[in-house]
């Protein structure tokens, strides 16, 4: 009876690794973390009130185009911790087509809540923290700092 009873949790673990973790996107709306692996993750931190990271998002817009040719998704971190209405409404008042994030994943990854903005955290296809890049980025700077 013992046996059984480890198998299932067995069973039960692996299937739940199998179905792979969710992440929820500003919009509400979910997908599964490992629909991300193998490619780079590039983590954008932004706010409204910020001019060059304003100035980056056509770059990041280009760049989330184009994810597949170069192995990488592009991700947005609001920086001002906004929810809801008032996340979605900077976003389009942004113009930003890449997904944005509802929570930050610094903790998940392992580096501190940036400092200064714009910060861009890179996250290798192992989940290890690659470069952290701050200031003003192009897509030119992300593609140079991937190896």
């Amino acid at each position: 009876m013992k046996r059984i009873f480890v198998a299932c949790l067995l069973v039960g673990s692996l299937s739940a690794c199998s179905t792979g973790e969710q992440v929820v996107l500003a919009d509400g709306s979910r997908t599964q973390m490992s629909h991300w692996e193998g490619r780079f993750l590039v983590i954008n931190y932004w706010a409204e009130w910020c001019a060059p990271c304003r100035h980056e998002i056509p770059q990041f817009n280009d760049l989330h185009d184009s994810r597949v040719a170069h192995g990488l998704v592009m991700l947005g971190v609001n920086y001002d911790n906004l929810e809801g209405d008032k996340l979605m409404g900077v976003i389009d008042r942004m113009e930003i087509e890449f997904p944005v994030l509802a929570t930050d994943p610094q903790q998940r990854y392992g580096y501190d809540r940036p400092l200064t903005l714009p910060t861009t955290v890179i996250i290798s296809p192992e989940r290890d923290v690659h470069e952290v890049l701050i200031g003003p980025q192009t897509s030119a700077s992300i593609l140079a700092a991937l190896p």
